[in-house]
């Protein structure tokens, strides 16, 4: 190669990565903003869920509000804080919290599965990124199923937390919450838009509000006479669109720079393991980089969001993308606890949720990955549903719907009924569930321990049993082929 090629492909791969580099800077603005608009549209919403008088009755309802709550303003730190400023004003118990922070550890993941869809285009990627979003999903339910009941039998999380707390001085107030990516983000995504948080928590509280949550100053709906929800929507478009074009960029030039032995080389460091006795160590590690990267970028969402697309050309596995969530998932706790220290008042409530927060997280680390082969579940549910993404697209876009916007209402709807109406719905949906779990896993173990209907399901109608019928439908609709 002569001089001349050399300096052409150094220039080329300079620039493809200033160009990687802007795409990123306007992924995670995007984000950003996509996160107003969703307060915007939300907010208030939110904040009216989160002052239910349902939430300190049932636990279940709880959940469900931190989780509708977290989707609605697209921020498990903003919900959260509410929660906390609520606990303060001893509007809620922290016991009664405890739900709500759970709720909206699983809310919080709702980014990055659509994140995922933007690589709907090529089914062996979408496979891989939808499963590399959905675990976060996976392993949040998992642990609430686990965790939730346990909680309301024993208080494991408030008084584990409650005697950690009480050994620990006093804030001072003088800690600040660091503000990394922010000092970057923020001088652009301050001249779109500026929100007023405090309106959505003083709503939560059943305060006198202006109901206004857009700031005045120095950006572009300063002064606006359009109403939140046009303001909302317009940014919605807006961000949707800047996030769906940066990730389609984003994946073309990973793709033109990834190519040949430099993709095989980075495929090999990045899923590599240590030798010897030192593997058990691996995924350990990498939750520390998780954790690393979290806390440098604020965010759980804009960490696995960004993660998610290389799990989807194939850079990071699926098998790495798990502990890497894991990490992400302890990280997101670092700015409650700085945010608690930094408090001068309501300081051991504040420092208790942030605890909640992390023991909670630590505690499904402990469930779902510390056994090698239960860390397996998660991995084998995300690839499912991958599986069938890949083959129905339109199933993701269901997926979305169901699990945090129609899943989370009908149950909260249920629990305002009262919770003889709950348990009367939900034991019967969940003993079902169960059951026909424990048949799967019979029917792909040992089918013959079963009665010969049993195994299989093609004793069922077909729609019950296949999602092809629907398939055939929406094949009608081109954007669902």
């Amino acid at each position: 190669m002569s001089s001349a090629e050399k300096t052409k492909r150094v220039v080329l791969n300079s620039l493809k990565l200033c160009i990687l580099l802007g795409l990123l800077y306007m992924f995670v603005c995007s984000l950003d903003i996509l996160s107003s608009a969703f307060r915007l549209l939300g907010g208030k919403a939110a904040g009216e869920a989160l002052g239910s008088t349902v939430i300190a009755q049932n636990p279940v309802a709880g959940l469900m509000v931190g989780l509708l709550a977290t989707v609605l303003v697209q921020s498990s730190s903003t919900s959260t804080s509410i929660v906390v400023s609520m606990v303060g004003s001893e509007l809620l118990t922290v016991r009664t919290a405890i739900p709500i922070i759970m709720g909206a550890n699983i809310g919080t993941t709702v980014t990055n599965t659509i994140v995922s869809m933007g690589q709907a285009k090529e089914r062996n990627e979408f496979r891989r990124a939808f499963a590399g979003a959905t675990i976060h999903d996976i392993f949040n339910w998992l642990t609430v199923f686990i965790l939730l009941p346990i909680e309301v039998a024993t208080g494991y999380l408030y008084y584990l937390t409650d005697a950690i707390v009480v050994a620990i001085p006093h804030g001072d107030g003088k800690s600040k919450e660091p503000e990394f990516l922010k000092i970057i983000t923020k001088p652009f995504t301050d001249k779109i838009i500026q929100l007023n948080a405090t309106e959505i928590a003083a709503i939560a509280k059943g305060e006198n509000t202006t109901g206004n949550l857009i700031k005045n100053g120095d950006h572009i709906f300063s002064n606006t006479t359009l109403s939140n929800i046009i303001v909302g929507v317009i940014l919605l478009l807006v961000a949707l669109f800047v996030l769906c074009a940066c990730l389609i960029g984003i994946v073309k030039i990973l793709h033109l720079m990834l190519q040949g032995k430099v993709a095989v080389v980075i495929r090999k460091v990045v899923n590599a393991e240590f030798k010897s006795c030192l593997n058990v160590f691996t995924g350990y590690i990498v939750m520390m980089v998780g954790i690393g990267f979290t806390i440098l970028l604020q965010s759980s969402s804009i960490f696995t969001s960004a993660m998610t697309p290389l799990v989807g050309i194939g850079v990071i596995s699926l098998e790495r993308m798990y502990p890497l969530t894991l990490g992400s998932n302890v990280g997101t706790t670092f700015t409650s606890m700085l945010a608690a220290f930094a408090s001068t008042s309501n300081f051991y409530e504040s420092l208790q949720i942030a605890f909640c927060h992390l023991f909670f997280n630590i505690s499904g680390i402990i469930l779902w990955y510390t056994i090698p082969p239960m860390r397996k579940i998660p991995i084998k549910f995300a690839k499912s549903l991958g599986n069938t993404t890949a083959k129905y697209r339109w199933f993701a876009g269901l997926y979305l719907l169901a699990m945090f916007f129609i899943l989370p209402a009908a149950v909260f709807g249920l629990s305002i009924a009262g919770v003889d109406v709950l348990l009367a719905v939900g034991i019967p949906v969940l003993v079902l569930l169960v059951v026909v779990v424990i048949i799967n896993i019979i029917q792909s173990k040992r089918p013959s321990l079963l009665p010969k209907f049993l195994q299989n399901w093609s004793f069922l109608p077909k729609p019950v049993r296949s999602l092809e019928p629907y398939d055939r439908i929406l094949k009608k609709c081109k954007c669902c082929k």
